[in-house]
């Protein structure tokens, strides 16, 4: 027998997603300003099923998610956080249902570091991808200030030391891909990880970008700035490592 969808009501629909509190959801039913799978509704008690549920708010579609797993493209000069010190947040570049429901960044990359981040309202998955025990792979693109030697390469991979912490960490993956250019896949997360290393192994970063997450890679259409909704072939690709 299949198992019966629960209903919820319209209003506790949208205060989940984040368009404020269940009065201000109300309101908004009140005033002809919600519409769920195209159709105008006047009532913020009715139930729907939350199933490829569609709803617009103020003329805006808004696909209804029970927690938000987002791909974000983050370009250069903002911050990962939601008290910045000296560039505007990347939060700021978010619409404010998202804001409200109290998404995270999965992780942080610096002001500087563009490319793939993640970001989620779920505790549990946000700790399964940066806990270095799970073992999940980040890839970086890094263009280097000097010619990349091999010796480089090899200490990498055997583990560098860095300044603030006597055990070793070494990068999973290393492909040189030109004479300033190095993918590198680390499963940790360290301060500034990824920079130290190189200054570790006798370099400096002068770009940094990271383009896959497991087997996620960011994808192409996506521009700098932009974000979408995760698709679930792609959660499961985040979990699976082709280096390991």
């Amino acid at each position: 027998m299949a198992t019966s969808i629960k209903k919820i009501p319209l209003d506790k629909i949208l205060f989940s997603q984040g368009f404020g509190t269940r009065r201000h959801c109300n309101n908004l039913v009140f005033a002809d300003m919600v519409k769920v799978n195209g159709v105008l509704v006047e009532d913020p008690q009715e139930l729907f099923s939350p199933i490829n549920l569609l709803l617009t708010i103020e003329g805006q579609d808004w696909e209804f998610h029970e927690k938000a797993y987002i791909v974000f493209n983050k370009p250069t000069g903002y911050e990962c956080s939601h008290k910045t010190k000296h560039h505007p947040s990347i939060y700021g570049l978010l619409p404010a249902p998202l804001i409200e429901r109290g998404v995270q960044c999965v992780g942080r990359l610096d002001q500087d570091t563009t490319g793939l981040l993640l970001i989620s309202d779920d505790g549990q998955f946000i700790h399964k991808m940066t806990s270095p025990k799970k073992n999940i792979g980040k890839v970086y693109q890094i263009t280097t200030a000097e010619v990349i030697q091999k010796e480089q390469i090899e200490r990498l991979l055997n583990g560098v030391v860095l300044d603030d912490d006597p055990t070793p960490c070494n990068a999973i993956a290393c492909e040189q891909v030109g004479d300033f250019q190095l993918n590198m896949t680390i499963v940790e997360g360290r301060y500034h990880q990824v920079k130290r290393m190189m200054v570790a192994a006798g370099n400096h970063v002068e770009q940094l970008h990271r383009f896959q997450i497991g087997e996620f890679v960011l994808p192409e259409a996506l521009k700098e700035g932009e974000w979408r909704w995760l698709k679930p072939d792609e959660l499961n690709q985040l979990s699976k490592n082709p280096t390991t």
